[in-house]
């Protein structure tokens, strides 16, 4: 799926539209594992080391790479919930330039209830998949000298 039409706030609406459509959070944590059911494997190759999140208690990969200005993240994890809160990250943050990224208020996370939903160390992980891509964003706005 490419976002490249639509900014990171439509996209986030999406989401919460999406979400907020079930009232029972067993629903939402099967539409994230559905999410995450969707989600392309990641290549073996970019299971490294180098590519794993850390501060994620299940294991998470995550890559970025520069399309024409605008960056592209593939990413992956090992536990079913965790690898739906990747796709939902990518969904939001695929396609978009490096200061958009940098420039994002994710509201999402707060308005489908999220932070109170995820245990503390799968809080922090999002987190930490959040700074990553952040840094990622921040990197590569530095190699286009912007």
């Amino acid at each position: 799926m490419t976002n490249t039409a639509k900014s990171i706030n439509d996209i986030q609406d999406g989401i919460i539209e999406e979400f907020c459509a079930f009232d029972d959070w067993m629903d939402r944590y099967q539409l994230l594992i559905d999410l995450g059911g969707e989600l392309p494997a990641l290549p073996d190759k970019d299971k490294t080391e180098q590519n794993l999140i850390d501060g994620c208690q299940s294991r998470v990969w995550l890559t970025c790479e520069d399309q024409n200005g605008v960056l592209v993240f593939q990413g992956e994890s090992d536990a079913l919930i965790v690898r739906g809160l990747v796709a939902l990250l990518l969904s939001v943050f695929s396609y978009h330039t490096p200061q958009e990224i940098l420039d994002a208020d994710l509201y999402f996370i707060e308005r489908i209830g999220l932070r109170d939903q995820l245990s503390p160390t799968r809080t922090n992980g999002l987190l930490a998949m959040i700074k990553q891509m952040r840094m990622y964003a921040l990197a590569f706005k530095e190699l286009q000298g912007k």
